[in-house]
């Protein structure tokens, strides 16, 4: 092709070495027109297999480039375009650097080579159901859309610190790993509006730190492959202004399987198999795992680390192995299901902060504890009084209750052996001070007790000249009430078995009262 040839184009001439294939291409291009060149038979047609195209459907990158960068002026009253479907493009595609002002859509395509779009500008880039190696788009900007769907990529995309101006679509593409083992790199990613990857299969990393998403990011129906790495979805400091969908997608027609990616009339859950890190991601709606699936390994961790967001919806299956760690996370709605969390020593909570609980199903008070105490392997305060102070401020102070007395009863099993007889003692009198009122059952059964046993016992000798008339109630209440003096104890002289039992009743009275005074302590604190 020559430069002689490039200039007889832009008067409108056709170059002198195009093929039938070019040339067609070439008109509908200046024509604004689709340029088709199917075969009309679905398994020939199928851009992801079946037999080889040939010539007849065979245009040279070079050509398709110097359309998009360099072509002929369009048809008086028409708006030039490069629209292709069913076209085969042999060679590279490099349009790096470079600016593409037509409108750009390729439906049905082959690309021989990798797609270059490195710092290139383009209005809106729709490649729909094509066959690419390779697309490196590293810093392409965009002011309108970039449409994916349905393309399969044999050795990933990267997008890092592209830009695109609205909407991104990646719906029932199919990824696999580069060299790097990252199915899609996009680091930085900048988009307008909505990022759809719908039904998206991505065998690799998919990496998105930093991005920023306009409005929100689907990955319904999803499913990430990564097993053998850390993470199949690797996002920290993700930002997005509504809501992060990791939920079912329903599939609306009736193909499965095939070389094409999977289509059909079913639901489709949003799958993981490997890890998934959200640290410290901005969410300004919500985070949605309804019904998602995840497989992790032993080493792998689904991590919301000082994630922020007004609702989050944990409400899928949980993961037999790894960890889910939610040290702190700052959320308002916590929406969830008993079932959805990870057992003892798999969940980390640790500074976790939440304002209310919508439980999806019974998720009784009982298993809630059981959800405290999974994430605390060691004793540790803040997740019980955390969960305290959401029940009570939803009006369950009975449940608040109840679980400051379970926090108590695990402090106890971390404290040396006398403080742990203290704590035995405490429950069982007064339940750390959340049940005041057995505080004044065991005082009236120890009070008659101790009358029954010193009115068995007769009365004790008088100390001095004048005494008060004997009366063993009135005299086992003055040894159990501390501080008070009812005026019978030092009237009389105690020895032997009385001795003994005024003491009992005296250190017995004791316990009781520092108890309730511990207890109340408690309750003011609460006020």
């Amino acid at each position: 092709m020559s430069e002689g040839a490039g200039l007889r184009a832009d008067a409108g001439e056709l170059p002198d070495d195009l093929t039938a294939a070019e040339a067609g291409m070439w008109q509908a291009f200046r024509n604004g027109s689709v340029y088709d060149l199917s075969s009309g038979d679905a398994a020939a047609d199928d851009p992801h297999g079946g037999p080889p195209w040939g010539p007849e459907r065979t245009v040279r990158a070079r050509v398709v480039c110097w359309l998009l960068l360099d072509g002929p002026p369009a048809l008086a009253g028409r708006v030039s375009s490069l629209k292709l479907v069913g076209v085969a493009v042999s060679g590279t595609v490099n349009l790096a650097g470079g600016t593409v002002a037509p409108y750009v859509e390729l439906r049905n395509c082959r690309f021989e080579q990798e797609v270059l779009l490195p710092e290139t500008r383009f209005t809106t880039v729709r490649l729909v159901d094509c066959a690419v190696p390779r697309l490196e788009a590293a810093r392409l900007q965009t002011e309108g859309d970039l449409h994916l769907p349905r393309c399969r990529f044999a050795n990933g995309v990267r997008l890092t610190d592209a830009r695109i101006g609205t909407d991104l679509l990646l719906n029932q593409a199919v990824v696999y790993r580069d060299r790097g083992g990252r199915s899609l790199a996009a680091d930085g990613l900048k988009v307008g509006q909505d990022f759809q990857a719908e039904l998206l299969q991505s065998f690799g990393e998919l990496r998105l730190r930093g991005a920023q998403v306009g409005v929100s990011l689907s990955l319904r129906g999803a499913r990430l492959v990564n097993p053998c790495a850390r993470f199949a979805l690797n996002a920290p400091q993700l930002s997005v202004e509504r809501t992060l969908y990791l939920t079912p997608a329903g599939i609306s027609t009736g193909l499965l399987g095939g070389l094409t990616p999977a289509e059909g009339t079913r639901v489709q859950p949003f799958e993981c198999q490997g890890g998934i890190r959200l640290d410290d991601g901005r969410f300004g709606d919500a985070v949605d795992f309804e019904q998602a699936l995840f497989t992790l390994a032993e080493d792998q961790e689904l991590t919301l680390r000082r994630v922020q967001t007004p609702e989050l919806r944990f409400l899928g299956r949980g993961p037999a192995l790894g960890r889910v760690v939610l040290s702190g996370a700052r959320i308002g709605n916590l929406m969830d299901r008993a079932e959805s969390w990870p057992g003892p020593g798999r969940l980390h909570m640790g500074g976790f902060c939440y304002e209310s609980l919508v439980p999806r199903g019974p998720f009784p008070l009982a298993r809630r504890l059981e959800w405290v105490a999974a994430a605390t392997a060691e004793y540790r305060p803040e997740p019980y009084e955390r969960l305290a102070a959401v029940l009570k401020a939803a009006g369950e102070d009975e449940d608040a209750r109840k679980v400051l007395l379970a926090k108590q009863r695990r402090r106890r099993d971390s404290l040396p052996l006398a403080a742990k007889f203290l704590g035995y003692v405490q429950d069982w009198t007064v339940a750390y001070g959340y049940r005041p009122g057995r505080a004044a059952v065991w005082m009236g059964v120890l009070w008659a007790a101790g009358s029954l046993a010193f009115a068995r016992i007769g009365r004790p000798p008088v100390r001095g000249g004048e005494h008060p008339a004997w009366d063993p109630a009135l005299f086992a209440l003055d040894l159990l009430l501390p501080v008070i003096d009812l005026g019978q104890v030092g009237a009389w002289q105690l020895g032997g078995g009385r001795q003994w039992l005024a003491v009992a009743l005296i250190l017995l009275g004791w316990i009781l009262a520092t108890t309730v005074a511990a207890g109340a302590t408690r309750l003011l604190r609460r006020a």
